[in-house]
């Protein structure tokens, strides 16, 4: 196969997990449980195709442009397509269509359920990478934004604005991100390139999760 990358790209992505399903022969890769990725192995345990899902008029569009893309093989040829592993499809292609096809099926899930998902606050924080996370504070997601930091009684003012307000799933959905709520918002423990540096991994977070 000339995508050796394939499953360290795949597993470095916020909740997925793979399984092999034996009856099938394939190693599937999930997010949430649901199934947006795989590679399907002969009786010779080499891949003959990696599946992923699409809207069905991209998976159209990349079909006219690529021979070694197909309909998806035993699977629903509307939303789902083939790729030949031996094929001309390029990496960064591939890499593009892999991470549509996350993206897909994450949206498929309720907007808090997509956070808890991913293990991301609506700004992008990992709140379980937190000290206080599990003692003084539940996190964003399972405290509906009432963190510790927060005015007392009120959801934080970055879920208040993009989830309460705006109804996104996260601040990606922002044209502005990073707005200067964001940086009215920042810990006062971090120095002023520690700040810059937790914006940069925030907004980094976001938008491979959910864009």
């Amino acid at each position: 196969m000339r995508y050796p990358w394939i499953d360290e790209f795949l597993l470095a992505k916020r909740g997925v997990t793979k399984d092999l399903q034996p009856d099938w022969n394939w190693i599937r890769y999930h997010v949430g449980g649901k199934m947006f990725a795989a590679v399907l192995l002969d009786q010779n345990d080499q891949p003959y195709y990696i599946n992923l899902k699409l809207e069905p008029d991209r998976g159209e569009f990349y079909r006219r442009q690529y021979a070694d893309i197909i309909p998806g093989y035993y699977s629903n040829k509307q939303c789902w397509n083939s790729i030949r592993p031996d094929g001309q499809v390029p990496d960064a292609v591939l890499r593009a269509l892999l991470d549509r096809s996350y993206a897909l099926v994450l949206a498929g899930f309720s907007k808090k359920k997509q956070r808890e998902i991913a293990g991301l606050s609506c700004c992008g924080a990992d709140c379980a990478a937190c000290p206080l996370h599990g003692s003084i504070c539940a996190g964003c997601n399972a405290a509906c934004g009432r963190v510790f930091h927060a005015p007392e009684g009120k959801a934080c003012p970055l879920y208040a604005c993009a989830v309460q307000k705006h109804r996104f799933t996260s601040c990606a959905s922002c044209d502005r991100l990073p707005c200067a709520l964001w940086r009215s918002t920042r810990d006062p423990a971090l120095s002023d390139e520690a700040f810059e540096r937790s914006i940069v991994r925030r907004v980094q977070a976001l938008k491979e999760a959910f864009l």
